[in-house]
């Protein structure tokens, strides 16, 4: 997306240039030019930043960052918790990063309860902290949007999807995300969704208004092979890529089974960790066996990750449900043919820049890459036109803007008034 200049005007300065707003002089804005546009936020509702543990972490990440970068204070409460693939990639005691203060909230480190723990913890202190915004961050965790309304904050929440209809979730864990989906519609300010599939949901469902601010993403710079030839023999073009966490409504298991009834050299690489879901990857690793061309990598990042992206024949991403899939937008930045299930969250992304299969219908996924790997020159044209279409579609910094500009509604007289923070 283009920046728009209007908007960052807005929102850097909110007040005209004259010290006043709305025609009307505004003294503490003479005295302090700053107080009237430097919000002070607080975001929680995620595992852990930095990390990429999930869609969730990357969002707030980027926003947080760029928000510290326009000048603003933000505050990020990571659960106490292990690191979703393992304690290796816990991080270590970090207080700030990239200028974002990061605290931690208490955590039950049990399968469904943790993002409930966490954030009734984290919702207590931002209530009593001084903030302008509070930003939960997806379904479950808006359980506690409530709490910080009792001391007049205001609340955003975004809803990264419908996590209640997640097949890895038991009753009792669905139970709890459904209310915080009803929590949010009950208490927060304003609603951020993803997609136009689930602005409409909110709808239909509850009659309640939403934002739709779609996700970002930043042009990368394209690795050769290199870490992932040295550790899995693995070379530019000669394998399919999967790249995501290893849950049910991923649908791995889809790709799995077209992969094993295809005739190709090409490996098929599946790369992810898993998010309450072992039993989902052992039964993938079960459905794996036999076939010595289906590689299992875990977790991955840094530059792992990026020659993975940079070198695949082709990106597959077989979900059954998405808000708005991250991974998507990534491989299609790094210029991959990308081939998704056909649900409006992952055709909306693509368009006419991507090939989709019937979601669910593994035989057609199967009769879908059999296409794309005897036709190298398709597969070069998708890959040549996808780079700059989502990289111009979708940015990080216009994202942002939108995210502040919807944070000032409402707030202009009140920061107008306070002391600004330090």
């Amino acid at each position: 997306m283009p920046n728009d200049g209007s908007r960052a005007d807005k929102l850097n300065i909110a007040m005209s240039n004259d010290g006043s707003h709305n025609g009307v002089p505004d003294v503490a804005a003479s005295k302090n030019e700053s107080r009237a546009d430097k919000l002070n936020i607080a975001m929680l509702g995620h595992k852990h930043i930095p990390s990429r543990e999930g869609g969730v972490e990357i969002v707030v990440e980027q926003l947080a960052v760029r928000m510290v970068e326009k000048g603003h204070k933000v505050t990020v409460y990571n659960r106490s918790s292990h690191h979703v693939s393992g304690h290796e990639y816990d991080i270590k005691d970090m207080k700030e990063y990239k200028g974002v203060r990061i605290r931690k909230s208490l955590t039950l480190d049990m399968k469904g309860l943790a993002a409930f723990t966490s954030a009734i913890s984290a919702g207590i202190a931002a209530a009593f902290g001084k903030y302008d915004i509070v930003h939960f961050h997806a379904e479950g965790p808006c359980i506690a949007c409530f709490i910080p309304k009792l001391t007049g904050k205001r609340v955003i929440a975004t809803i990264h999807g419908l996590d209640h209809k997640r097949d890895k979730w038991g009753r009792i864990a669905s139970a709890i995300i459904l209310a915080g989906e009803r929590g949010a519609v009950k208490h927060a300010d304003e609603i951020i969704v993803l997609s136009e599939g689930v602005k409409k949901y909110f709808a239909d469902t509850y009659g309640r208004e939403t934002r739709l601010i779609p996700n970002g993403v930043e042009r990368p710079v394209r690795l050769e092979a290199s870490l992932i030839k040295e550790r899995y023999g693995l070379n530019e073009g000669d394998y399919i890529l999967f790249l995501g966490r290893l849950v049910p409504e991923k649908g791995v298991h889809l790709l799995i089974e077209a992969y094993n009834k295809l005739h190709t050299d090409k490996k098929l690489v599946i790369a992810g960790g898993v998010s309450d879901s072992s039993e989902y990857a052992e039964r993938l690793k079960k459905d794996a066996e036999g076939n010595d061309n289906i590689i299992f990598t875990g977790f991955v990042y840094g530059e792992t990750l990026e020659e993975l992206y940079s070198n695949a024949y082709v990106y597959v991403l077989p979900s059954l449900l998405e808000g708005m899939p991250l991974s998507l937008l990534e491989a299609m930045s790094y210029g991959n043919c990308c081939l998704t299930s056909d649900i409006e969250e992952c055709t909306d992304v693509t368009k006419d820049c991507g090939v989709s299969f019937r979601s669910e219908d593994a035989d057609d996924l199967k009769s879908k890459l059999e296409e794309l790997l005897a036709d190298k020159p398709r597969v070069d044209h998708l890959r040549e036109s996808s780079a700059d279409y989502i990289c111009e579609r979708f940015d990080w910094d216009s994202v942002t803007d939108k995210t502040l500009e919807l944070y000032m509604e409402g707030l202009i007289s009140r920061i107008s008034n306070r002391k600004p923070f330090r």
